[in-house]
């Protein structure tokens, strides 16, 4: 059976992967913003409306976390207004809407992996914006999956394996946080997880509610860059020092704790967490630049 997705969102990570799964058996219209622009959520609802799609995934957002501390009414359109907007159109339409959240629904000061079942307490803007767009999709009445996952990272867009390689490259040394801990997620595991989490919808085994996805184990920013520079043999290393969160300050505070226990999706629907290195593997090979050809 065919499954036809519909994906709010082109060019970013997620986006991305998403529509590189295309194929047979497995049809992706992917809208960017002149299609569906997000910063306008009452214009949101008609791409739903005129969807001839089986399922409905939300894969744009305001991610500038330091960014939204200054314009927190444009984070909460994009992020909160907009993807109840289009839920609402969904449920209207008995369409399946999957919506991408973030481990900054939470505060990072418990000492374990975060459940689903966890109090949120955002510390910042960004993660506001984000559990406000959780509440207005499981409130939208219709059927729902809130996917929360953490350092989504890949061989395009922005984020912290590009940004690693592009600053190693111009400097000798590099501070990087090390007492925040999380799980590095690949964005081409999370395109699995949301089109094998689409079919069970569409054969009628989703079940709707929140659930964890990110990479194991869990690791720190500074542990993550020291992988990714292990993984880079075509540079030169630079040296890694550890610092702590104050030593680099940021307009957003962010969670000390961002681990996921990722049980209740495997177990409701057959997705394992993903070994992070494993995919970091596979994005360093993307990133490697290509051999000189010879004259």
């Amino acid at each position: 059976m065919t499954l036809h997705l519909l994906v709010i969102g082109r060019t970013g990570q997620v986006a991305t992967e998403l529509q590189s799964l295309a194929g047979p058996d497995l049809q992706v219209t992917a809208l960017g913003r002149e299609d569906a622009d997000l910063a306008a959520p009452e214009n949101c609802a008609s791409v739903i409306e005129a969807a001839g799609a089986d399922v409905i995934i939300n894969a744009a957002a305001y991610t500038d976390v330091d960014g939204a501390e200054a314009d927190e009414a444009l984070a909460t359109r994009i992020n909160a207004e907009a993807p109840g907007v289009m839920a609402r159109a969904a449920s209207a339409r008995g369409l399946p809407f999957l919506h991408i959240s973030t481990d900054y629904v939470f505060d990072g000061n418990k000492p374990g992996p975060w459940v689903e079942g966890d109090s949120p307490a955002p510390l910042g803007a960004y993660g506001r914006s984000k559990l406000a767009g959780e509440q207005a999709v499981a409130d939208a009445g219709g059927e729902y999956l809130i996917l929360r996952t953490a350092w989504v990272f890949s061989s395009h867009g922005r984020n912290f394996v590009r940004t690693m390689l592009r600053v190693g490259a111009e400097s000798e040394s590099l501070n990087v946080v090390d007492d925040q801990h999380g799980g590095p997620t690949a964005a081409a595991d999370i395109a699995k997880a949301l089109v094998t989490a689409a079919r069970a919808f569409q054969q009628g085994r989703g079940r709707s509610g929140i659930f964890h996805y990110a990479g194991a184990p869990a690791v720190s920013w500074c542990g993550f860059a020291r992988e990714i520079f292990a993984r880079a043999d075509w540079m030169r290393t630079p040296k890694i020092q550890p610092i702590r969160t104050e030593d680099w300050p940021t307009p957003a505070a962010r969670p000390r704790n961002s681990v996921l226990d990722c049980s209740r999706i495997e177990e409701t629907f057959g997705i394992p967490q993903p070994d992070w290195r494993v995919s970091l593997d596979h994005v360093m090979v993307e990133l490697r630049p290509a051999e000189p050809q010879a004259e």
